[in-house]
């Protein structure tokens, strides 16, 4: 009599839970869209968000609609846009806010005073980083040699030259947006995924732990 196959014993380890980093969108819904779909997480996946979701494109208010209802495990970080418009909503920095993007904001909201209390709960739960054992997540990026604790706010969600033309070396890889690039910036210890989706570049996400590069087109204007 012939044996059959022990199928069970044969049976594939389900794949692991994986982390999807997804860069700056400044207001570009359907690239957004389009990314998420391209990804498709599953049900145990993670995404996380580097910030700055508003300013400079047409439908920042449709956007934080779109983050708001996503069935998945994320995790939203704070990029300088979304604090300058908190800042901007407590009666200071109009002009600076205007001047770099605020005013496609208002449009996309019709005002100040219809930004709906959901959206402004979203923006004041923001995390300022995020850290796992293997990686940080943060808008901008660090102050080197200053342990994360101490990290100035100013610094998480502003720093651009004295964080990646530091010349040691990170405890472990910095996944980061907030400075436009053409294509991402990929290194040892430092990773730059603001890929200008609003200026015409792409709107990239960084699959970890493989750190696999997903992207689509960004904004066509």
């Amino acid at each position: 009599m012939a044996l059959r196959p022990m199928r069970s014993w044969l049976k594939r380890p389900a794949p692991k839970p994986a982390t999807f980093v997804i860069g700056d969108i400044h207001g570009c819904l359907k690239p957004l869209e389009q990314l998420l779909k391209k990804i498709a997480p599953g049900a145990k996946d993670r995404l996380i968000f580097v910030g700055d979701y508003i300013d400079r494109g047409p439908d920042s208010k449709a956007v934080v609609d779109f983050l708001l209802r996503l069935p998945y495990r994320a995790i939203f970080l704070l990029g300088n846009h979304e604090y300058m418009l908190m800042e901007y909503l407590e009666g200071g920095g109009e002009e600076i806010y205007m001047m770099n993007g605020g005013d496609a904001t208002m449009k996309s909201y019709g005002g100040r005073e219809k930004i709906p209390a959901a959206h402004l709960d979203f923006f004041r739960r923001l995390k300022t980083f995020h850290e796992d054992p293997e990686f940080i997540v943060v808008h901008a990026g660090i102050r080197p040699q200053i342990p994360m604790e101490r990290q100035r706010l100013e610094d998480l969600i502003w720093i651009r030259q004295e964080f990646f033309n530091y010349l040691g070396t990170y405890p472990k890889p910095i996944v980061f947006g907030h400075t436009p690039m053409r294509k991402v910036l990929l290194e040892k210890d430092r990773i730059g995924i603001d890929t200008g989706c609003f200026f015409g570049g792409k709107l990239t996400c960084l699959k970890l732990p493989e750190q696999r590069i997903i992207q689509v087109p960004g904004l066509q204007r």
